[in-house]
């Protein structure tokens, strides 16, 4: 089980969260939401990273060609459509060699997000022949129940945040050691 720690937006959250072992960084691409970063930002946040997390673009509105922009100006790894994908959009990144991941209730992508938070999409985790990936209200008090249910990535976000959109290091050190600790027994 991997883990993604999303919603990053400063630099020195990201090096603590890549040094503790975070498979993935999603950064917010969606304008006017408390999380967001411009790919500007992001840039700037890249240059203080490893490169051993793998990072994440999430995106909502923006159709491919405007995402592609995006994900070759910061070499992303991983495009999030959060919102109910088409075929078109998945096999359009497909095609730029992009692993996609898709809101559940969409179609889906390489990895279906299960995201209990996002009003738009199904919520139940369920197994498929996808990464699976659980998501929405993640946090150090019900990991224990997320990690039972057997996905393949936990997506943690809110639950890492002093005040919405704030990420808080402690907090983030907490949740990584009893992720660790489930992942031990």
């Amino acid at each position: 089980m991997r883990l993604k720690v999303c919603g990053v937006n400063n630099g020195a959250f990201a090096a603590e969260a890549e040094r503790l072992g975070a498979d993935y960084l999603g950064f917010i691409f969606v304008p006017g939401t408390p999380r967001a970063v411009t790919p500007e930002q992001a840039a700037e946040i890249f240059r203080g990273l490893s490169g051993r997390a793998k990072r994440v673009g999430v995106f909502m509105k923006d159709m491919p060609a405007a995402i592609l922009d995006v994900v070759r100006a910061l070499k992303l790894d991983v495009v999030q459509l959060h919102r109910r994908a088409t075929a078109e959009d998945v096999a359009a990144l497909q095609a730029e060699g992009l692993e996609v991941w898709t809101l559940a209730g969409g179609v889906p992508g390489d990895g279906v997000l299960f995201d209990s938070s996002h009003g738009d999409g199904e919520t139940a985790f369920r197994r498929g022949p996808w990464k699976g990936i659980l998501a929405g209200g993640i946090s150090e008090a019900n990991v224990a129940e997320a990690v039972a249910l057997g996905p393949d990535v936990i997506d943690v976000s809110g639950s890492l945040e002093s005040t919405r959109g704030v990420k808080s290091i402690p907090l983030l050190r907490s949740f990584v050691a009893a992720l660790n600790g489930l992942r031990k027994s």
